[in-house]
């Protein structure tokens, strides 16, 4: 299942709010303290992003510095795909509004906006597949979400979890055995993680309003459940599928749940921890954007020419998928 026309990351960016919400902030408004959030789900303190900005606002500066980093001038762009279900509005689209500000005025907007946390690795596929019509050269991936603007203020078994952020990430052609190697997805219908009203079968109502309806409802057992299955599982077929051994890989780019689930992924796959870097300590769980803030802290400080990664993702859905590949770089 390889691609025909190899593609790889060119470059990255990232966007964090400046504010920062400790857990110890929480525990002003919350039944919950910093020893129980932070034995619970590794989580020390997230970004919440400033009144008067959206998450177009986050996904643009991402976008900026990844073509920044690159070289390459939005009026190059093939396509935009946003990855966020936290969009600044239903209508209109929010990669539009991004494509918009970056004047990229030949890029095709598309939105993937229900993949949540496993947004990224889904828009990843997508934007290495578009790129398989030789007339693409560049597609830029943007994984973003405000979390905190769907997260109950009052419901400690949400707030706690979420930051908000961006990432991006540029791809293009790249040399032949390099780039995406392989990739693997996966999904079950489930309703354990949801914002039960706004939609068609539930439009906004007082009564939706009264129930707290318009927030994130999330049973974190089941979460667990799921990912500590389903993540090392896609991982292990997407390294069978590549040909390369676990071992062999260097950097595992998982999506920043919460340190536990990350830990058990981990352990269950014989990993040992300096192959696994964290961001969810400082900045929580950034939903689509989480996955984008490992890779990019990666990509800027370690990862070297012939490199393998995988990268893997898991959201409400439930959706999971993983991806491996092999860095160009520089020799």
């Amino acid at each position: 299942m390889r691609l025909t026309r190899p593609v790889g990351i060119n470059a990255t960016g990232l966007y964090l709010p400046e504010q920062v919400v400790t857990n110890e902030d929480l525990t002003r408004t919350l039944d919950t303290s910093d020893e129980w959030i932070s034995s619970r789900i590794g989580i020390k303190e997230r970004r919440f992003v400033a009144d008067g900005m959206a998450t177009s606002d986050m996904s643009i500066a991402a976008a900026r510095q990844a073509l920044d980093r690159a070289g390459v001038d939005p009026v190059d762009l093939d396509a935009v795909i946003v990855a966020t279900f936290t969009p600044d509005q239903p209508l209109p689209s929010t990669a539009l509004m991004v494509t918009d500000a970056l004047g990229a005025r030949r890029a095709i907007p598309l939105d993937l906006s229900q993949s949540a946390c496993a947004g990224g690795i889904y828009a990843i596929l997508l934007a290495a597949h578009l790129l398989q019509n030789e007339d693409f050269s560049n597609v830029l991936v943007v994984g973003a979400d405000s979390g905190s603007r769907v997260t109950d203020p009052g419901d400690r078994g949400t707030r706690v979890f979420f930051g908000d952020a961006a990432g991006a990430a540029l791809l293009s052609p790249t040399a032949s055995g390099y780039g995406l190697l392989s990739w693997h997805t996966g999904s079950v219908l489930s309703y354990e993680v949801e914002i039960p009203a706004g939609g068609s079968r539930r439009p906004t109502s007082p009564e939706t309003l009264d129930e707290r309806g318009q927030f994130l409802k999330m049973n974190g057992k089941a979460v667990w459940n799921i990912a500590v299955e389903q993540l090392p599982d896609s991982i292990r077929r997407t390294a069978l599928r590549a040909g390369v051994g676990l071992d062999e890989v260097r950097h595992y780019l998982l999506h920043q749940a919460n340190q536990n689930i990350i830990d058990e992924a981990a352990l269950s796959l014989g990993i040992p921890a300096n192959r696994v870097p964290t961001t969810v300590r400082r900045l929580g769980n950034t939903g689509a954007a989480s996955m984008f803030t490992v890779l990019h802290e990666t990509m800027v400080h370690t990862v070297e020419h012939d490199d393998l990664m995988i990268m893997a993702g898991i959201g409400a859905g439930f959706l999971w998928g993983s991806a491996c590949f092999r860095h160009f770089g520089h020799r």
